[in-house]
């Protein structure tokens, strides 16, 4: 199975001491969103998890004891970099410092195994679609060789989205084309494949890939392994990703991302990082309660037979 780390909330940046113990004691405790009395308990056992998937917009505070991870599980990182300052994305460092953070887990774990995430790309009067190519090329001179990859997508519209970010300006389908063009134009002079997200849009006439952002076959290549041929469900409708199970909780991350979907109230899930967050508990958020339910869930390897983990670079 595939176990995911950062789909709901940015565990590398804000609780990289609680990942770490969670893979040390050997076990993670996961609260059902829709049934918050149920909880499941995955086994982080190298027989069981083919690959941990990372998802963050900074892996420094991770970075000192990644080590413990990598040298036992396959692993495969995002690493979403964007144009946006801290109007938009309050507590991500700014492209030098990622940049920089980058090229630090590069040196860990190979360019192989990180895929930079240009995404959501949105427009407003600040962020137009200019200023878009113009951080891209800037990024991508600097991330060339240093990536697998790059993911892009669209901004969806979420309904909260029109009441919380009234700045955010239509994508026109023009907008659209011009920053498909722009993008696929940039990223092949520096030599970097791209690709679109799920179903957000189809350009192969401008050198746009379109998959899953977290595949088997992905997964299997970063790795050195190979996985058995399974359909991928996806995680939504219109994804091409591999089904994951994810570590995290929903209103858990203090980034405070203004297009984020994992946080319906950024004041509670700043509140809840600060007071809510037991580093030992082997739940995210609080500890179990009484009337929870814990049950073992299901889990199994996904990986061809005979094909063996690597450990590591």
């Amino acid at each position: 199975m595939i176990i995911n780390t950062g789909a709901r909330t940015d565990t590398a940046q804000w609780y990289a001491p609680w990942l770490l113990r969670r893979f040390e004691e050997g076990y993670v405790l996961v609260r059902n969103p829709l049934f918050p009395h149920k909880v499941s308990r995955y086994e982080l056992d190298p027989d069981v998890v083919d690959c941990v998937e990372f998802c963050s917009k900074n892996y420094a505070p991770l970075l000192p004891h990644l080590h413990e991870i990598t040298s036992r599980f396959n692993t495969h990182f995002h690493y979403t970099i964007t144009a946006y300052g801290p109007d938009i994305e309050p507590r991500v460092p700014g492209l030098r410092e990622s940049v920089e953070t980058l090229y630090d887990l590069e040196s860990q774990v190979g360019a192989r195994r990180i895929c930079w995430r240009y995404d959501p790309v949105l427009l407003t009067s600040d962020y137009t679609v200019e200023r878009h190519l113009e951080t891209f090329a800037w990024l991508a001179r600097r991330l060339s060789g240093h990536v697998d990859r790059c993911i892009f997508s669209f901004v969806e519209m979420y309904q909260k989205l029109e009441h919380n970010f009234p700045e955010l300006k239509a994508i026109l389908p023009k907008d659209r084309d011009q920053l498909a063009v722009g993008l696929g134009r940039i990223a092949a002079e520096h030599g970097i494949p791209i690709q679109t997200c799920g179903n957000n849009g189809l350009w192969p006439q401008y050198g746009i890939g379109t998959s899953g952002c977290t595949t088997l076959k992905m997964l299997g290549e970063a790795n050195g392994v190979e996985f058995r041929e399974l359909k991928h469900k996806g995680q939504r409708v219109g994804c091409g990703c591999f089904e994951s199970r994810d570590v995290g909780a929903y209103d858990s991350c203090p980034n405070g991302c203004r297009y984020c979907y994992a946080n319906r109230d950024h004041a509670k899930a700043l509140d809840n990082y600060l007071h809510a967050h037991d580093p030992e508990s082997p739940l995210l958020l609080g500890c179990l309660r009484e009337g929870d339910e814990v049950s073992r869930a299901p889990q199994r390897s996904l990986l061809a037979h005979g094909s063996q983990l690597s450990l590591g670079i």
